[in-house]
This record gives C-alpha cells, sequence and structure tokens, in this order.
C-alpha cells in the first residue's frame, strides 16, 4: 500500500495515557510468541504511524494493530492481538473471531468508553 510509515514487524499502537490500556500491554508483551513491536501513540513514532493512516482512521480514539501496512482498529485489532500469544492465548482466536463485528466492536466501545472516567476517578 505505500501510506504508511514503513516499520520492519507488526505494531500495536495503544494509549499510554489510558492505565488500562497500559496494564493491557504489559499483560500481552509478557505472553508474546512472535514479534509485535508495542508502541505509546503518544510517542513522535506512534504518531508518525498515525500520521500515516488514511483520515478516516487518524482521529478515532481506538487501539490501531498495523500489518505488513494494513491497520486494523477497535475489537479487530484487539483480538487480532491473539494470534502474536502463546498458544493457549492463541487458541481463543476463533472463538473471539465468531463473535459478529457490531457486537465486539459494542462492547469494546462500552470499555473504551469508560477508561478514562474510571482512570480519572481513581486517582
Amino acid at each position: 500500500m505505500g501510506l504508511y510509515v514503513s516499520q520492519q514487524s507488526d505494531v500495536l499502537l495503544y494509549d499510554g495515557d489510558c492505565s488500562l490500556c497500559s496494564r493491557s500491554m504489559r499483560f500481552v508483551r509478557k505472553r508474546l510468541s512472535k514479534p509485535l513491536e508495542i508502541i505509546e501513540q503518544e510517542s513522535s513514532e506512534g504518531k508518525a504511524l498515525i500520521d500515516g493512516l488514511p483520515e478516516k482512521l487518524k482521529a478515532m480514539d481506538t487501539v490501531y494493530l498495523i500489518i505488513k501496512d494494513r491497520p486494523y482498529v477497535r475489537s479487530g485489532a484487539a483480538i487480532r492481538c491473539l494470534l502474536y500469544m502463546k498458544w493457549n492465548w492463541k487458541i481463543l482466536f476463533p472463538l473471539a473471531w465468531a463473535i459478529p463485528s457490531p457486537l465486539r466492536d459494542a462492547v469494546y466501545w462500552m470499555v473504551a468508553k469508560r477508561r478514562h472516567s474510571s482512570a480519572d476517578s481513581s486517582g
């Protein structure tokens, strides 16, 4: 595609200002079985990658997974992360993927909507 900043490996971009997101990334990192670069969206590299995305994706408040220059967002990105994890997590992928994406994205949106408000109140 050539639209995105070129990277050597697949990249997961997350909101580093969100404590739920940061804890989730620590969880994923400990269980990786294949290379996945995990980068905060607020970092210079994260911003450069997001700047290379199509306009409709740039302003999304979501997790991004970029695989071979193809971006995935919301639950599609989150579920695909299972494919990078050890076998006992990877086997959950077909079960999670069987859930229709509108339902998966609705659940993702509900959690994402509350993640900043719960972090602010626990402060």
